[in-house]
């Protein structure tokens, strides 16, 4: 790529991201996107709970969203990887896997999470297909169903509370000793909700569409829909490596605007929020490309 300074760089492609790029663009700024095209929810086959995009594939709203995004001239992609950043006096330069770098005023990371999926066999099968973190994002596709909970101590209390509204036939699975209350334990049994404390061995599936959780005892459990939240790290760490603060949920800690804690530096989308859904990832991207191009012209008028 020939331009190699521009107003703004946004590390990452997807949908915070392009949003971004958006309000950018029609804001007139010169703008390069870099992405390496491994968003977190590749292997989803549907998207829920986003007007106008509801139940549509999530490869299919990404490449619209990059066709209308690249309808503006001033905005530019780069396919790869940005491996190392560097704060300057005037700006920033980011520098990719293949050597390039590139120069900007800001830098906004919409770069997501690595979820950490747990060792057990099938459970990466039915990652975002039949395992699932978020209810509002799939959880009317699977109301009623019989549904598994893996999670322990006061976030399984809390995570089956929130199901139970979804479906009455859950089963609660600690994977290990439980570490719940006996007065949890106990609320759980009033609601019908069922506790497994054995180990899970595998998921028994069908392309990604769980069947049976096979716990190491030799049991097993039939299940249509398995829900957990899975540690996860950043997807990228160069926000890390500039000085950004992360918050106690391992997320980078922004402001109402969307800033870090580093001057220039601003962040969206899945790496600063719990609420992980396509609709969140454009609302904050779309907010703070406009924060951005405002605090551009605050610094040129």
């Amino acid at each position: 790529m020939k331009q190699k300074n521009f107003d703004v760089i946004i590390v990452g492609g997807s949908y915070s991201g392009l949003s971004a790029a958006m309000s950018l663009g029609r804001s007139l700024r010169q703008v390069l996107v870099i992405d390496s095209g491994l968003p977190c929810n590749r292997q989803t086959p549907y998207s829920h709970n986003f007007i106008t995009q509801d139940g549509e594939k999530p490869a299919v709203i990404s490449a619209k969203a990059k066709l209308q995004v690249a309808l503006y001239k001033t905005i530019h992609f780069y396919n790869g990887l940005a491996v190392e950043a560097v704060k300057r006096e005037n700006g920033f330069e980011i520098s990719t896997e293949s050597g390039e770098v590139f120069k900007a005023r800001k830098v906004l990371f919409a770069t997501g999470v690595k979820d950490l999926l747990p060792e057990i066999k099938g459970f990466a099968d039915c990652w975002g297909i039949s395992v699932l973190h978020c209810p509002y994002c799939h959880g009317y596709e699977v109301k009623n169903e019989r549904t598994a909970i893996i999670a322990n101590g006061e976030m399984a209390f809390e995570y089956s509370k929130l199901i139970s509204n979804w479906t009455k036939d859950l089963r609660l699975c600690t994977n290990g000793k439980s570490t719940l209350t006996l007065d949890q334990v106990e609320a759980l049994k009033k609601h019908g909700i069922t506790l497994f404390e054995d180990e899970i061995e595998a998921f028994e599936h069908a392309n990604g569409y769980v069947e049976y959780i096979i716990f190491k005892n030799g049991e097993k459990t039939a299940v249509k829909a398995v829900y957990m939240k899975p540690p996860f790290k950043q997807h990228c760490t160069l926000p890390e490596v500039l000085g950004c603060d992360l918050n106690e949920q391992d997320l980078l800690k922004v402001d109402a605007m969307q800033k870090t804690n580093i001057a220039g530096i601003y962040a969206s989308g899945d790496c600063t929020t719990q609420m992980r859904s396509v609709a969140i990832a454009v609302s904050t991207g779309s907010f703070a490309g406009a924060v951005i191009n405002k605090e551009l012209i605050d610094e040129d008028f």
